[in-house]
Parts: C-alpha cells; sequence; structure tokens
C-alpha cells in the first residue's frame, strides 16, 4: 500500500490554490471539473506528487462557502529544514502562522502550526535537509 492523498473540501477553490502553491510553495498538479455532480478537484503537492510524495486533494462542491471542520480533524504535517525561516517566509506571503516556530511541549524537535483560509491547520516539524522531503524551502 502506499500513501496517495489527503482531500480537503474547500469554500473557495482558486483562493485554496493561491495558498498552498503561493504561501506553500506546492504545485498545481492536475484539476478536474464535473458538471454533472457539480464538483471541482485540484491535486497539489511537492516536486511532481504521485508517486514520490503524497498529495493534498482540494475539493469545492459548487455553491459550498463553507464546512464546519468538527473535533476529531487534527492536522496535515509538512517537513521544513528551518521551521523559523518557514514562517518568516509565510507570513511575508499571507499567510497565518498560529503557532511560532519552537520546541514542542516537552521534546526539543520544533514545529510550528498555520492555518489555511478554510481553518485547516497544518504543523510544520523541522528535520534536516535529506528528511524534509520536497517541502517548504
Amino acid at each position: 500500500m502506499r500513501f496517495l492523498h489527503t482531500m480537503l473540501r474547500v469554500g473557495n477553490l482558486q483562493r485554496s490554490i493561491d495558498f498552498y502553491t503561493k504561501v506553500l510553495g506546492m504545485n498545481l498538479l492536475r484539476t478536474s471539473e464535473n458538471p454533472e455532480y457539480k464538483y471541482s478537484l485540484a491535486f497539489l503537492g511537492y516536486d511532481k506528487g504521485n508517486p514520490d510524495q503524497a498529495e493534498i486533494e482540494l475539493t469545492y462542491n459548487w455553491g459550498t462557502e463553507s464546512y464546519e471542520l468538527g473535533t476529531a480533524y487534527g492536522h496535515i504535517a509538512l517537513g521544513v529544514p528551518d521551521a523559523y525561516a518557514a514562517c518568516d517566509k509565510i507570513k511575508a506571503a499571507g499567510g497565518n502562522v498560529t503557532r511560532e516556530a519552537g520546541p514542542v511541549k516537552g521534546g526539543t524537535t520544533v514545529i510550528a502550526f498555520v492555518t489555511d483560509p478554510d481553518g485547516y491547520k497544518i504543523e510544520l516539524i523541522q528535520r534536516d535537509e535529506s528528511a524534509a522531503g520536497g517541502g517548504l524551502r
């Protein structure tokens, strides 16, 4: 088995594409429209996405502008070589850093959190360059 993607429902597809590409540095890999069932999809990821890395599937159900995120959702995690620099870059691009970079409570791993335009949390985990994968640079 292989982890392929995580799907997030979004209220404004272009706003979310802009966040994931311009703020988090992902690539828009492909899109599709389904007029019969009134939804649009956008797949984003680092480098070329699958099969080397998992992707994010943004789903826009036409006419739905917001969703209740619920209490079960946690976050998506991205490996970054420098969480402090990533936060600075995200803020400069207009992103919302909700927890500044610093050691995790009770540990030494440096993490930070950002929130996308729909309120989904994204954790940035500082890892050495080889472990960061294609994450935000």
